[in-house]
């Protein structure tokens, strides 16, 4: 059996204006991306940014935050809701084509106030 290379593509970009609905204009054209051979999507961060709905999801405000909590001024997150993004992860799947999640967790800027840390120092040479 001759082993075929995958085609991968990056779905979203900085400046795209979708309207909280990306993940459903994903679910439309499913189909038609599968025929035109690509077998993965690259998605982007779904969770909850610090712009709220004009977040593009690399000012993290909430990890946890697929769409689905009233934060920064919107439930959902510049994509869609979280029952959205799941049924779009399902949609792909079942038309063929992977899903990869763009996740950027060091990106911890988006907070609501500072928080600080207590860490212990170790020196792992005295250890030995």
């Amino acid at each position: 059996m001759k082993k075929i290379n995958g085609i991968i593509m990056q779905y979203f970009e900085w400046y795209m204006d979708c309207k909280q609905n990306l993940w459903n204009d994903i679910v439309r054209n499913a189909e038609e991306l599968s025929d035109l051979g690509i077998t993965a999507l690259w998605l982007p961060p779904a969770y909850k940014g610090i712009g709220g709905k004009d977040e593009v999801g690399y000012g993290v405000y909430d990890v946890y935050d697929l769409g689905e909590f009233d934060q920064k001024g919107t439930v959902k997150t510049k994509y869609g809701s979280k029952n959205e993004y799941l049924n779009c992860i399902m949609t792909l799947k079942q038309n063929g084509i992977e899903s990869y999640a763009d996740i950027v967790l060091n990106h911890k800027m988006g907070a609501d106030m500072l928080q600080t840390i207590p860490a212990t120092k170790v020196d792992f040479r005295k250890s030995q």
